[in-house]
């Protein structure tokens, strides 16, 4: 029996536990993208050494277990622009949704948010589209 879902499950549940932390501790919504453009426009105040560590955390945790397991197989394409771009395009899609997958699809879906249910509906349609666009009409990817 193939265990790799156990790695989504684990994962999924250290999100939902750390977007409940948040809440519990701040008050506030753990939306990752929030938290990264308050420290990009400068709005964060006293609050951006917390919001520093936040991500220093988010970003460092996995790169330090892909380290200790000897790196982890993926599909996505080895054309750097094309995952330049796809970045970009999720950044942008971010602030147009005021919000991403961590503050809509975990923190607004499990609060019954409408705004939440509805915004993660519309990504993972878009996401969806995307692939089939780029993948099997086009062939980019």
């Amino acid at each position: 029996m193939h265990v790799e879902w156990i790695w989504g499950l684990a994962g999924g549940t250290l999100i939902g536990l750390a977007a409940a932390m948040f809440l519990l501790v701040n008050g506030k919504i753990m939306g990752a993208s929030g938290i990264l453009g308050e420290l990009v426009d400068g709005s964060a105040g006293s609050s951006r050494y917390e919001k520093l560590s936040f991500l220093a955390g988010m970003i460092g945790v996995p790169a330090v277990l892909v380290w200790l397991s000897g790196g982890a197989e993926t599909h996505a394409t080895g054309n750097i622009l094309i995952l330049l771009a796809a970045g970009l395009l999720v950044g942008v899609g971010t602030r147009l949704a005021n919000g991403c997958t961590s503050g809509h699809g975990v923190c607004g879906i499990s609060r019954l948010s409408l705004r939440g249910i509805v915004a993660t509906v519309f990504y993972i349609l878009a996401g969806g589209l995307t692939v089939v666009l780029f993948r099997h009409v086009l062939g980019w990817v």
